[in-house]
Order: C-alpha cells, then sequence, then structure tokens
C-alpha cells in the first residue's frame, strides 16, 4: 500500500501527525522545505564552521528585528504593508497546549520505560542511550543536531520513493535483531535468579 510504513495500515503522512509540518518533511510543500533546511543550514554554518558565538549572534538578531519593528511602526503610513500585531507573533494556545501534550507524554513513557515493565524496550532504550553518549563524545551536540534534522527531513520523502526496497530491508534487519535478542534472553537473562512471589511479600 502506498504511503505505509513497514506494512502498516496508516499512511506516513498521518504518522508524521499530518497538517503542515507532514508535508514539510516529506516535500509535499518543496518552498517551504527547502526554506526550512536552507535555514537551519545557514545556522549550522554560523555555529559550527564560522564558530560564531550563540550570545553575539542573538544579540544582532534581536537588535535587528527591534529596529526594522520601529521603523516600520513609526513609518506606516510611509509603507503599504502594515507592521505584525501582537496575536500574528504570539503562540497560540492551541500550539502550547500541544507542546506540553508531547512534554507530558515523552516524560510518562520515560518513566514507563525506566520501571522495566517491557525488559526488551528497557534494554532497547539504555543500549540507543550508550551508544548516543559514545557518538556525542566525538560529535559536537550542533551537529548531532543539525544531522537529526537532516535525517528528520530527508528520510521519510526517500521511504516514499523507495517504499518496497525499504519495507524487506528493515522487515529482515527486525527479524534478525529480535532473533540475536531471544538468544541474549535465553542465554543470560533467563538464568538470572529471581525472588519468588512468596519472597517478594516478605521483603
Amino acid at each position: 500500500m502506498s504511503g505505509c510504513l513497514f506494512g502498516l495500515q496508516r499512511p506516513l503522512h498521518d504518522i508524521l501527525g499530518g497538517g503542515t509540518v507532514a508535508d514539510m518533511l516529506l516535500w509535499k510543500n518543496r518552498n517551504l522545505s527547502a526554506a526550512i533546511l536552507v535555514v537551519v543550514t545557514v545556522i549550522w554554518l554560523l555555529f559550527e564552521i564560522l564558530e560564531y558565538n550563540f550570545i553575539t549572534l542573538l544579540c544582532y538578531f534581536l537588535c535587528c528585528i527591534m529596529i526594522t519593528l520601529f521603523i516600520w511602526s513609526k513609518a506606516a503610513g510611509l509603507i503599504p504593508m502594515s507592521p505584525p500585531t501582537v496575536d500574528e507573533i504570539r503562540l497560540s494556545d492551541r500550539t502550547c497546549t500541544s507542546l506540553f501534550a508531547n512534554v507530558n507524554w515523552l516524560m510518562t513513557k520515560f518513566y514507563d520505560i525506566s520501571c522495566g515493565e517491557n525488559l526488551k524496550l528497557y534494554i532497547l532504550t539504555l543500549v540507543s542511550l550508550w551508544i548516543l553518549s559514545i557518538v556525542g563524545e566525538y560529535v559536537s551536540s550542533l551537529s548531532l543536531l543539525y544531522f537529526g534534522f537532516l535525517c528528520l527531513e530527508t528520510l521519510p520523502a526517500l521511504y516514499l520513493r523507495f517504499q518496497g526496497e525499504v519495507d524487506y530491508l528493515a522487515f529482515k534487519s527486525t527479524q534478525d535483531m529480535w532473533r540475536l535478542f531471544n538468544d541474549f534472553n535465553s542465554k543470560v537473562l533467563d538464568k538470572i535468579p529471581r525472588a519468588s512471589a512468596k519472597e517478594k511479600k516478605y521483603l
């Protein structure tokens, strides 16, 4: 089925949340996707390659915005376009609510995983964090974030283009990964002594 991720019945556009964000990640709005990619790349070049100081550059940026808004508001009669209002630049209540809802979901998910109720997911998360910590020792945080953004910006669109090949490779890789984990589980984890229900009751 077109647009389904690894054989799932939901379209990839819906999995990514739909709306403008999904259109941007899937390059359905090419102008918006290209503009965001260029802006993020310029920011990465300024801080990582040209080694600009973040506070200095932020202050310059805010000064330019203040000067532009001041001239725009004072010379409103000479400029055909009216300056933006406060309501146009502030975040809506719906956006803030959605943002905090996502943060709460991440915190809840992290707590559930940390409790170890799903042992496989717990080990997978620990291994992923350990690998990420090793990568962080050799790559700067900004470059790592930029690389993550590039993956988020390009991989969904590439998946839609080569969906059949990706689904097959993902299925085979998942099978191999679970086979290795089952071997590890049977040879190591299952041999770890655990307290019985009666022993837990009196602890």
